[in-house]
Order: structure tokens, then C-alpha cells, then sequence
């Protein structure tokens, strides 16, 4: 029954450092940019909007091409979230001795 109970124990260690990897996940923010870096927006881990800088010449161009820059620069900045998460998640699964490739929930 000693195996049991050092299995269990060792469940609720990886539980518990999983929790840790999402929490720092969800703080972590990552920036995408558009049009060379005219549009900038920053992202965290739960994929919500924390800034959005836009060049001051861009206000003087044409509106469309500035939505369309956002809209680049959200959609830079979501892949970055989703690079960052499984950079994480990867470093975690190595660190468990899990094989490459395994995945892990976010």
C-alpha cells in the first residue's frame, strides 16, 4: 500500500505544479505588431486584450488600413499566446519525463 500512497502523493506534486504552469500562463503577456510595428497589441494568457499602441502617423492614414492592422497585430499576438503556452506546457511534460510530443491541458 506504500506505492499507492507515494503515487497518489506524487499525483497531487504534478497536480499542483500544473496549476502553477497555467497560473503563470495566464500572466504572461506576449505583444504582436502589424505594418512593421506601426500597431502593437498586447495579449496575456487568457487571450485578453491588455494594450493596444498605434503609431501616431497612422491616425492621419486611412481608417481601414488601421483596422486592418489591428486586426493583424491581435491575430500576431494570439499566435505568440498559443507559441508561449506550448513552450510552457512542453518545458513541464520534459520535466515529468513525459515523451515529446505529449500533450498536456492548458
Amino acid at each position: 500500500m506504500k506505492n499507492l500512497g507515494d503515487l497518489m502523493k506524487q499525483a497531487q506534486q504534478v497536480q499542483s505544479r500544473l496549476a502553477e504552469a497555467q497560473e503563470e500562463l495566464a500572466n504572461t503577456e506576449v505583444t504582436g505588431e502589424s505594418g512593421g510595428g506601426l500597431v502593437r497589441v498586447t495579449l496575456n494568457g487568457r487571450y485578453e486584450a491588455c494594450r493596444v499602441q498605434v503609431d501616431p502617423s497612422l491616425v492621419q492614414e486611412d481608417r481601414d488600413l488601421l483596422e486592418d492592422l489591428l486586426a493583424a497585430a491581435i491575430t500576431d499576438a494570439a499566435r505568440r499566446v498559443a507559441g508561449a503556452q506550448q513552450d510552457k506546457m512542453s518545458d513541464f511534460a520534459r520535466g515529468l519525463g513525459l515523451p515529446a510530443g505529449f500533450k498536456l491541458p492548458l
